[in-house]
């Protein structure tokens, strides 16, 4: 028996996928490759890492089940007999109740994603159906389930055998017809951190998403994660981290903050790899030493102090995640605290404050951070490591200072501008990077160019 090559086809139902799969023969039999992750993903398949295989064996021919969109991704293939399919989109959006239709025998199969509406009628005895699903079946999720009835005159499947003639279930007879049904949600997002100032400009940038804060979802905690239904989301956001840059060279903010930033960070890595969720983490400009002009996203990490070192090792954690964003930014201003607020005050109470003139770097605006981090969700390019500050000349500290005051209507010259050994003299305070310009070019290939920092800051301070 000559094989035809494997390939795939997409249907009228977005990711609903149909696979020829070579079937090779002799007097003896067939053999195939039913599931072949390597070759499959290569030809565009999901990489939808499955953990758990199903049969149903129909012994006669008429066997109808379903409607069911079920809560995960399944792979759809027969190893005897042949099936009439029908799958039906019931996710919400503009393609609810769109309907595709194909028999399937041993040398085909079709890749069903999450919400998509499953049923299958046996044309020939002893049919095996044969299943693929990444994600474990339980009760609890066996509830979310959203159904179908065969019968529905919308749908207007139209079935080989009558369903009147044809073995159903009492529980599939009693499934809604297609104005009854309610639609399977999306998977969500989930933002951790979510009362940081980059987590306060994520809502505004993702409102749909669900956002943790600490009191829900403390990194630092072993038990953090518990209970969570990772199945519910698609994507993680991690804006949470202990940032307390002089503290953590304390021993107990050393302890606290390789809890939140490292050990933390591994066990939410590890479950998203578990899971197959795309995880983006938020770096600092930290994880340098500050002895080059510009850093791209390739420079190896020399960080110099405690805060540089775990924000460095949690890189490192994120970079094992299949599908990882990181997103390392410096500088940040957002609501809350923060120097641009701190030096707008300082000008309208009349002080007059000497400010580092030899750290250069830019400023990050929150606003700006979110609008990249949505950038990179919607538009999916190749994982890893992306710089995000605002754009535009580097420049220090005072300079940053200066052009605070002159913004709030205040005399730039009131700033004087000091060294950073000067500032800090007889201070307990972490070593800081002097220079942290991130090079741009990587995230504005991909269509994204962020703001410039001066415009960002003019806009900032006429609104805040």
């Amino acid at each position: 028996m000559a094989a035809k090559p494997l390939s795939i086809t997409e249907t009228t139902i977005p990711g609903l996928v149909l696979l020829d799969l070579p079937v090779h023969g002799d007097n003896r039999g067939w053999f195939k490759e039913n599931w072949q992750r390597e070759k499959m993903v290569a030809l565009g398949l999901p990489d939808f890492g499955p953990v758990q295989n199903n049969i149903s064996f129909n012994d006669a021919t008429g066997a109808t089940r379903g409607i069911h969109a079920e809560p995960w991704d399944k792979y759809v293939s027969v190893a005897t007999g042949r099936i009439f399919g029908a799958w039906v989109d019931l996710r919400e959006g503009d393609t609810f109740g769109t309907v595709f239709t194909a028999e399937l025998g041993p040398d085909s199969a079709i890749f069903v994603p999450r919400g998509v509406g499953n049923s299958y009628q046996t044309l020939e005895d002893n049919t095996a159906y044969v299943y693929l699903v990444n994600a474990h079946w339980s009760a609890e999720a066996q509830s979310e389930y959203t159904f179908l009835n065969l019968a529905d005159p919308t749908a207007a499947i139209q079935w080989p055998i009558p369903l009147d003639q044809a073995e159903r279930s009492a529980k599939d007879l009693a499934h809604p017809e297609l104005p009854d049904v309610v639609p399977m949600s999306p998977k969500r997002t989930l933002v951790l951190g979510a009362n940081g100032q980059l987590g306060r400009a994520l809502r505004e940038a993702l409102p749909a998403a669900d956002f943790a804060a600490r009191d829900r979802i403390d990194l630092a905690d072993p038990g953090a994660f518990d209970g969570l239904r990772w199945a519910d989301y698609d994507t993680v956001i991690n804006a949470a981290a202990y940032t307390k840059v002089d503290d953590a060279e304390t021993e107990a903010g050393r302890a606290d903050a390789w809890a939140a930033n490292v050990s933390g960070v591994t066990r939410l890595a590890r479950a998203c790899a578990e899971h197959g969720i795309t995880l983006v983490h938020v770096s600092s400009d930290y994880v340098f030493d500050g002895t080059h002009e510009s850093y791209t996203e390739e420079q190896p990490f020399a960080p110099l102090g405690v805060y540089g070192q775990t924000k460095a090792a949690g890189d490192a954690v994120v970079q094992t995640v299949p599908r990882h964003y990181i997103v390392r930014t410096s500088w940040v201003i957002g609501e809350g605290g923060n120097f641009v607020r701190t030096m707008r005050s300082l000008a309208e109470r009349g002080i007059d404050p000497s400010v580092v003139d030899d750290q250069i770097g830019r400023l990050s605006f929150t606003e700006d951070i979110a609008a990249g981090i949505v950038h990179l969700l919607n538009a999916r390019p190749a994982y890893g490591t992306y710089n995000l500050t605002n754009s535009g000349p580097a420049v220090s500290w005072a300079q940053i200072a200066q052009r605070v005051y002159e913004l709030s209507g205040h005399d730039a010259a009131r700033v004087t501008g000091v060294s950073t050994a000067e500032y800090f003299a007889g201070k307990e305070a972490a070593p800081r990077p002097l220079r942290s310009t991130l090079a741009l070019a990587k995230i504005e290939a991909t269509g994204f160019t962020p703001r410039a920092a001066e415009d960002a800051l003019a806009a900032y301070l006429a609104k805040a």
